[in-house]
């Protein structure tokens, strides 16, 4: 092979290593009918995000204060906020909106009001994801906690609904 050719291949392979290395993790739920969830996982990970970003914000909050500083750290906590407020509206959007929340016409009633306030209530969770981002304010975090334990009882208490828990259709 010749010279040109080796530096040609050489910065393919360096080219592809580098989109890689540096191309964002993706951890969603596939899109595909798999058929294969586990919602009350998806839920303990929501609860485990909440508690990180709490945890990170009370970091913030305390090295903040300190007069010493140390700004390194106090950057991964800001970091670390944010990663987990982002996995935590993944998991709203990719994993319950996108795949297990399945849309019911008005004209079902009981059923139709079910699917609107577990709806309503995963949008606030994600505002309030998006407001634990944007600051370090722990009343943020209450209202991620409350709207998360909302929508745990509206979603696993779904009776007959056909947007919960156990309703596959189109996923086999």
């Amino acid at each position: 092979m010749k010279k040109s050719g080796r530096n040609i291949l050489l910065a393919l392979i360096v080219s592809v290593l580098l989109m890689l290395a540096f191309s964002p993790a993706v951890f969603s739920h596939c899109e595909i009918p798999c058929g294969i969830y586990d919602d009350a996982m998806r839920l303990e990970m929501m609860a485990e995000h909440i508690t990180t970003i709490e945890k990170s914000m009370k970091q913030i909050q305390e090295l903040s204060e300190d007069t010493s500083k140390n700004y390194n750290q106090l950057v991964r906590w800001v970091l670390n906020k944010e990663q987990h407020a982002d996995s935590l509206s993944d998991i709203v959007t990719q994993y319950f909106m996108k795949q297990r929340i399945k849309p019911v016409d008005s004209s079902e009633g009981q059923a139709y009001q079910g699917y609107v306030q577990k709806l309503t209530t995963l949008h606030k969770l994600m505002v309030y994801s998006m407001n634990c981002k944007q600051t370090a304010d722990l009343n943020n975090v209450a209202k991620l906690k409350q709207y998360l334990e909302q929508f745990k009882a509206l979603y696993l208490d779904t009776g007959n609904s056909a947007s919960g828990p156990g309703h596959e259709a189109g996923h086999k």
